[in-house]
C-alpha cells in the first residue's frame, strides 16, 4: 500500500500555493481527486457514488497500460485541515469500494484565467 498523504504534506502544499498567483486567493478552487485500479470496471461504482455527492466525473482513463485512474473534481474551499480530512475520507472510500488506491489530488483556479 502506498504511503498516505500526511497533514504536513498538505500544509506544505498550501504554503506552495501562496506563491502561485492563480491559487493564492482565499476563495474556492477547483480540486481534482484521483483513484486508481487495474480494472476500470472497479472504479465505476465509486465514480457513480462521487457524482451523487456533487463531484463531476472528469474521466476514467488508462495511466500506463496496466492501471486506470478515476478523476473527479469539485470547486471547494479548503484549509490544510479540511483537505487532510477529505483525503482521509477518500482513503476510506477507496477501501469501502474495493479500489486499489486513492492517489491524491491536484488544484487549479476555479475560473479559467484570462491569457496574459
Amino acid at each position: 500500500m502506498a504511503a498516505r498523504i500526511t497533514l504536513s504534506q498538505v500544509e506544505d502544499l498550501f504554503l506552495q500555493m501562496r506563491h502561485q498567483p492563480a491559487l493564492k486567493g482565499s476563495g474556492p478552487l477547483l480540486w481534482g481527486y484521483f483513484f486508481t485500479d487495474r480494472d476500470a470496471a472497479n472504479l465505476r461504482p465509486l465514480a457513480k457514488y462521487l457524482e451523487s455527492t456533487g463531484y463531476r466525473l472528469v474521466d476514467i482513463n488508462p495511466t500506463d497500460g496496466t492501471t486506470f485512474f478515476l478523476h473527479v473534481e469539485k470547486v471547494e474551499l479548503h484549509t490544510a485541515a479540511t483537505l487532510h480530512e477529505r483525503n482521509t475520507s477518500f482513503y476510506g472510500l477507496a477501501e469501502r469500494f474495493g479500489v486499489e488506491s486513492y492517489d491524491g489530488m491536484d488544484v487549479g483556479p476555479a475560473e479559467p484565467t484570462a491569457p496574459a
